[in-house]
């Protein structure tokens, strides 16, 4: 009786001990992968999609490793490799597109806010806040930002409870009275 040998499961085994067959490719993908993954973002609008968008043109580029004959110029060459690389998966896409005479709406989730409404509320929360006066808002920042207590925060800045109690609760009227905010309320 013969035994019969996966020579596949063999072969794949054998890279995991084996060292890499271009150890420049390796040190160059450490010292550049946040730059090149910052371009896939800029292609992509999706984090993971970009990760992978970057793992498919690094493996283009390790391929054509020994073709490459000026190495200065890698930046370009995956950077190309990204572009060709997105532009390929942006003609592969299928899109489904059906007629109607009225645009499907999702219906709204209780208690799931919207990420776009929420970055209007922080950006205009923060421009509410520059509008303080400095120790003001050194109070609300420490008070409610860094989450000290008002007796942490008097310590910090050197000041009695009370006047960060005062402080803060002027401050809170100026924030409510903001035009801004109250148009993203």
């Amino acid at each position: 009786m013969t035994t019969l040998v996966c020579t596949s499961a063999s072969a794949a085994a054998a890279p995991a001990r084996q060292t890499h067959a271009y150890p420049s490719f390796s040190s160059y993908v450490r010292a550049r992968q946040p730059v090149l993954l910052r371009t896939a973002r800029s292609l992509t609008a999706n984090p993971s999609d970009a990760e992978d968008l970057l793992q498919t043109a690094l493996t283009k580029t390790y391929v054509a490793w020994e073709r490459i004959e000026d190495h200065r110029a890698l930046d370009g060459y995956v950077r190309r490799a990204l572009l060709n690389t997105r532009t390929s998966q942006w003609r592969k896409r299928r899109v489904d597109e059906y007629v109607c005479d009225e645009l499907p709406e999702p219906e709204p989730v209780p208690g799931e806010d919207d990420p776009a409404e929420r970055q209007a509320l922080h950006d205009a929360m923060w421009r509410a806040i520059t509008k303080l006066p400095a120790r003001q808002r050194a109070m609300v920042v420490l008070r409610y930002y860094e989450d000290l207590s008002e007796a942490q925060t008097a310590e910090v800045l050197g000041v009695s409870v009370g006047t960060v109690k005062s402080a803060v609760s002027r401050a809170l009227s100026k924030l409510r009275e903001d035009p801004e905010l109250g148009l993203v309320r």
